[in-house]
């Protein structure tokens, strides 16, 4: 019990040291996790879809191999989304339409990952398509926050998010177009981490250059994030898009603390209305920084086309990957969904030229802006976790919003102007639920966005808050 206890507990760079040492082997930490669990995921459902056969046979093959031939992780498990395919694994993009779908192929991150020593044993949980910062679907339903059971995990990674939260994963894949990476990681009080696009190579579908989703990683600490980058990052053939592995490696950043110069803060990057309990947790542990030597000012890009830029692009990439879904299967696709490819439809040559030039002012003022900051604070999120029934935040501070993607402005502008951003755990509320700081930096700089969030995560004193076993909600008073 101890020995199960102690694994679920360590770090993922804990465990890969020990890996490669030969004190733990994958089998091992499979039958961990398995035991895990059984005895925590029924209360968050967080990983609706379990492969442990699968894992094994992975695992004992890499086993077969020298310790020098198992890959940046050596063998340690992780998660995949279920947006993402994995070969011979029930993959259902959370979707009645694909309820019974087995890719016969993994998707190229996937098959990435795997060659980098990662052994998939579950996918995680995700609203249908991605659609919507709270994770429910019809086909496995809502995954819960461990930290309050009556409250969301948010999304689109919220399995991947209360997996980690909760102990039954000690990295985990997600993506991230608007926030999907960051919303649950500041709900669950974990890292998540949107890279820089074309970090992470994956297989491409219904246009090359589709960039406003990527890939990327999730963990407990900053160090375990840099590790499943390093493993995740790599040019691909079949990605015309991808990078090239940095010649020294993000867990090397991360490790570094490279202390930035001058950071700025800002409560709500001038487009949207914040919870003001957010807004305080967050300024207080921007401004802690200072404690390491860094200036902290407060200041902001020129954000403000971000919501009608977001709208329009987003919308066209639903109507250029989901149409044919809304002419077939239109009975089976949930209102939001059905709502986002009718709006892309309608869109006009005029509506996607305004929105493109947008995006490029946005990120040249952006990247003007990063020449006098080394990075960006503001709140991951604008809003503490909500109940898990409610769909979306309707409303906040007093502003109703338009649609139902509107309360994720503060981190979809950041996805416009093409920057690597994380969010970092920051602080709970008065009621103990965890608040996350999104952290920005310039595109492309990964290592920077890294040292500087580990240095200021040594500075406040959350690392090791997670995993929890999973919290029923506090009684009335």
């Amino acid at each position: 019990m101890a020995a199960h206890h102690e694994l679920i507990q360590a770090t993922a760079c804990r465990i890969v040291d020990q890996l490669r040492s030969g004190e733990v082997t994958p089998l091992d930490l499979l039958d961990a996790l398995e035991r895990r669990i059984s005895e925590v995921d029924g209360a968050v459902n967080a990983l609706p879809t379990l492969c442990f056969d699968r894992a094994r046979r992975h695992a004992a093959e890499l086993m077969k191999k020298p310790q020098s031939e198992r890959g940046v992780l050596a063998g340690l498990p992780v998660p995949i989304k279920d947006l993402t395919a994995v070969e011979g694994v029930l993959t259902t993009q959370g979707s009645p339409i694909f309820k019974d779908h087995v890719p016969t192929r993994s998707d190229l991150m996937v098959e990435h990952l795997e060659a980098s020593g990662g052994v998939v044993y579950a996918k995680s949980n995700t609203p249908e398509f991605g659609a919507g910062a709270n994770t429910f679907n019809e086909v496995f339903g809502a995954t819960r926050n461990p930290w309050d059971l009556s409250r969301s995990a948010a999304g689109s990674s919220g399995g991947a998010a209360a997996a980690l939260a909760s102990g039954t994963a000690w990295l985990a894949h997600g993506s991230d177009m608007g926030g999907s990476l960051r919303n649950p990681a500041s709900f669950c009080g974990v890292v998540g981490l949107r890279p820089s696009f074309g970090r992470v190579a994956h297989t491409p579908a219904a246009k090359i250059d589709r960039n406003l989703g990527v890939q990327g990683p999730m963990a407990r600490n900053v160090e375990d994030v840099a590790l499943l980058l390093d493993a995740m990052s790599g040019e691909h053939a079949a990605d015309p898009l991808s990078l090239p592995s940095p010649a020294s490696s993000f867990l090397t950043a991360a490790r570094s603390r490279a202390r930035p110069l001058r950071v700025a803060f800002s409560p709500d990057l001038g487009i949207t209305p914040v919870d003001p309990e957010v807004a305080a947790i967050t300024r207080k542990a921007a401004e802690r920084f200072a404690e390491a030597g860094v200036i902290v000012e407060q200041a902001q890009p020129d954000l403000s086309e971000a919501h009608e830029c977001f709208h329009v692009l987003r919308a066209f990439d639903f109507a250029i990957s989901k149409a044919e879904l809304l002419r077939t299967k239109r009975d089976l696709l949930k209102p939001e969904v059905i709502w986002n490819i009718e709006q892309g439809l309608a869109l006009s040559v005029d509506d996607l030229a305004r929105a493109e030039a947008q995006r490029v002012a946005m990120a040249a003022r952006t990247i003007t802006f990063f020449e006098t900051y080394d990075l960006l604070l503001c709140p991951a999120t604008i809003t503490a976790p909500f109940p898990v029934e409610q769909r979306y935040l309707a409303e906040c501070n007093g502003h109703k919003f338009d649609n139902y993607v509107e309360w994720l402005g503060i981190v979809y502008a950041i996805t416009l102007v093409c920057c690597p951003a994380l969010s970092l755990p920051c602080g709970f509320t008065s009621t103990g639920l965890p608040v996350g700081l999104q952290m920005i930096a310039r595109p492309r700089n990964e290592a920077g966005l890294l040292a500087g969030a580990a240095l200021l995560e040594d500075v406040l004193g959350l690392r090791g808050s997670t995993p929890i076993d999973p919290r029923p909600a506090p009684a009335s008073l």
